[in-house]
């Protein structure tokens, strides 16, 4: 049963989240008007490909029926179409999208399903420049140098549990993780202590929309953000230029405050994770019901026509 909003509800509510996408996005959006990069914040809207524009549209999420002239707005948009009362987003968008759905559900509850690991102490930044004349962030030096960055690597064991982490570790760097990660095995690596996994969670939801709520996008993404920052306070990079002062994961108090951090963003992503895997478990529900609904209908059709 779908349920039904009227304007003077729902549009307060996407009034709401512009202005809470426009708070978050205007130091983004003030560096581009100036020509200025980030290295911490830019990858927000880099690595993750939805802009700020897209980022503002709302979106109450499937099974929600608008109504009013406002609510016409939204035809504009990929998935929504006309029924009865008002603007909803159709069965038919959910059906094009079955099979994201069915994968972000599975990756989702398998992550969740396995004890957070929280020993890999954000590594794999280093990983990324091991043994390279190359960074990934070419304004921003080194904290250790060159030479210190490969001692800290070849120091400690690499147990990074992330392939789109992974994917970026040097040559000289693959072989020393503890396992091989590949695109194929996501599914059965990734775990819920990982920095990546937690920031992850807004690109699927992202990915999920309109079939999703944008308060639970917005959600995601202000957690990516925390988990971001961790990620390259903890670097071998020396951000100290841009206010943020390292993490030293080359020392035990530096690992000791790593693993404090990363629980934190470990058990605020859990709950996430959880609604985003039942609202995808929902979807799927009314994808079955709406086949069943189908095939009586048709059956009805063929017994009685």
């Amino acid at each position: 049963m779908a349920e039904f909003l009227e304007e003077s509800v729902w549009a307060p509510r996407a009034d709401a989240h512009r202005d809470r996408v426009d708070a978050f996005c205007a130091p983004h959006q003030e560096r581009r008007r100036t020509g200025r990069s980030h290295p911490v914040w830019d990858f927000l809207f880099t690595y993750y490909s939805l802009r700020p524009r897209q980022l503002r549209c709302w979106h109450p999420g499937f099974g929600v029926v608008l109504g009013g002239a406002a609510a016409q707005g939204h035809l504009g948009r990929a998935g929504y179409g006309e029924v009865a009362g008002g603007v909803t987003v159709t069965a038919e968008h959910l059906r094009a999208r079955a099979d994201t759905v069915g994968f972000v559900a599975g990756l989702l509850r398998a992550t969740a399903a396995r004890p957070a690991r929280l020993n890999c102490f954000g590594l794999h930044e280093w990983a990324m420049v091991y043994r390279s004349p190359e960074t990934r962030h070419d304004a921003v030096p080194l904290r250790l140098g060159h030479a210190g960055t490969d001692a800290v690597v070849e120091s400690m064991s690499l147990r990074c549990s992330h392939f789109d982490a992974y994917r970026f570790f040097t040559d000289a760097a693959v072989g020393r993780n503890a396992e091989p990660l590949s695109r194929d095995r996501q599914i059965d690596t990734e775990q819920p202590g990982c920095l990546h996994a937690a920031m992850d969670l807004y690109k699927w939801a992202y990915k999920l929309a309109p079939l999703v709520a944008s308060d639970l996008v917005m959600d995601c993404l202000e957690l990516a953000a925390d988990a971001r920052l961790l990620d390259m306070r903890a670097s071998p990079y020396d951000l100290r230029g841009y206010g943020f002062d390292p993490i030293a994961v080359e020392t035990p108090a530096g690992r000791a405050e790593y693993v404090r951090t990363q629980q934190e963003i470990a058990d605020r992503a859990a709950p996430l994770r959880a609604t985003l895997a039942g609202r995808c478990d929902a979807l799927l529900t009314a994808l079955e019901a709406d086949d069943a609904a189908a095939v009586r209908t048709g059956f009805a059709v063929f017994t009685h026509g």
